[in-house]
């Protein structure tokens, strides 16, 4: 109901407008018709004329309508349901969904509502496909661990068990149940760095000194493995940086180093400066790395080592990438497979 008063008012409207219009055209049309010809107008000629314009009136009102009916069907309602047609498509999950531009002319506005939509509709695709690859992943991870815990566990419950095999076993639960707190925390750090809600606090501090802070941690791990130490700190580096931020980096990057060298090899730290940048490269003799695998290691949950030998959940690289990236700085890998791997950090000093 209210759309045909709608279309009824809408009729009248145009033509009150196209009346006024015409009865003021041809009232001077007809005034100065009379003076130039000097003619004399009588009631009749007036009534006659003014039913005739009536008609004429509403003749071109009807046509204007139909006109104005065909190009809104067109050019209006046509583009609309299509787009409304896609947004309801990405309203219930379908992302692949996509705007053909129209060819018409008058279109470009709805052209560049549709480039939008399209747009919108891509990097919706992209961050669904990331959030399910996220979830598979975390689940996947905490798969082993929790398999490892209830293994464990069902063995601690052998009241015929020995002291050793119980502190074994106890230890494995220790370790899988670590693992997976240090992923959930992980987890949790990449996800506030990536929403942006861990804001650099920057202080000045010396670079070289927080280096050693960060190594001396793996003291125990590097004499365990007889792993020697190459050190080339260039003095009084300070950086005007969020110390904590950067430790993160310094922390993944040694503990890789570490995990990855054999008994026996070498882990190099060298740290150099110009006036307004500080360089810090981490390298190691370990397993090192194909070309393919180094494209892919700042991403979340890749792990080169397809059999998960080594321990980890591929967020580490993911973190350190994300901190370098907040912090304005650059990080470059170079790596040879079976020679091992060189990681760079530059990070503004002011």
């Amino acid at each position: 109901m209210k759309k045909v008063l709608g279309s009824v008012s809408s009729f009248l409207l145009f033509f009150l407008t196209v009346g006024f219009i015409v009865s003021c055209c041809m009232m001077l049309f007809v005034s100065v018709l009379a003076e130039t010809m000097d003619l004399t107008l009588t009631s009749e000629n007036v009534a006659a004329a003014a039913k005739i314009t009536f008609w004429n009136v509403v003749l071109i009102t009807l046509l204007f309508k139909f006109a104005d009916w065909i190009r809104r069907k067109i050019m209006v309602d046509k583009p609309t349901k299509t787009i409304i047609a896609a947004t309801e498509r990405i309203t219930s999950g379908d992302f692949s969904v996509r705007i053909k531009p129209m060819e018409s002319s008058g279109m470009e506005g709805f052209n560049q509502i549709a480039q939008a939509i399209n747009e919108m509709a891509e990097e919706l695709g992209g961050v669904e496909t990331l959030r399910t690859d996220f979830i598979a992943n975390v689940s996947h991870e905490m798969k082993t661990p929790l398999a490892v815990m209830q293994n464990y566990g069902t063995l601690l419950q052998d009241p015929q068990l020995s002291d050793e095999k119980r502190m074994e076993y106890a230890k494995g639960v220790t370790d899988a149940s670590r693992r997976m707190a240090d992923m959930m925390t992980n987890v949790l750090k990449l996800n506030r760095l990536e929403n942006q809600q861990i804001y650099p606090k920057a202080t000045e501090f010396d670079l070289g000194e927080q280096l050693c802070e960060c190594l001396l941690q793996y003291e125990s791990v590097w004499e365990k493995s007889e792993i020697e130490i190459e050190t080339e700190l260039a003095e009084n580096v300070t950086v005007h940086a969020d110390a904590e931020l950067l430790s993160h980096v310094w922390n993944n990057l040694f503990s890789n180093a570490f995990k990855f060298t054999p008994k026996g090899g070498k882990v190099s730290v060298r740290l150099t400066a110009t006036e307004h940048h500080a360089t810090v490269t981490v390298t190691d003799t370990g397993c090192g790395m194909t070309p393919e695998v180094g494209a892919h290691i700042f991403e979340k949950f890749y792990q080169g080592d397809a059999s998960h030998s080594i321990q980890g959940n591929g967020l580490g690289l993911a973190l350190v990438k994300r901190v370098v990236d907040i912090l304005q700085g650059e990080i470059r890998v170079q790596s040879v497979p079976g020679e091992g791997s060189s990681f760079t950090v530059t990070v503004r000093r002011r």
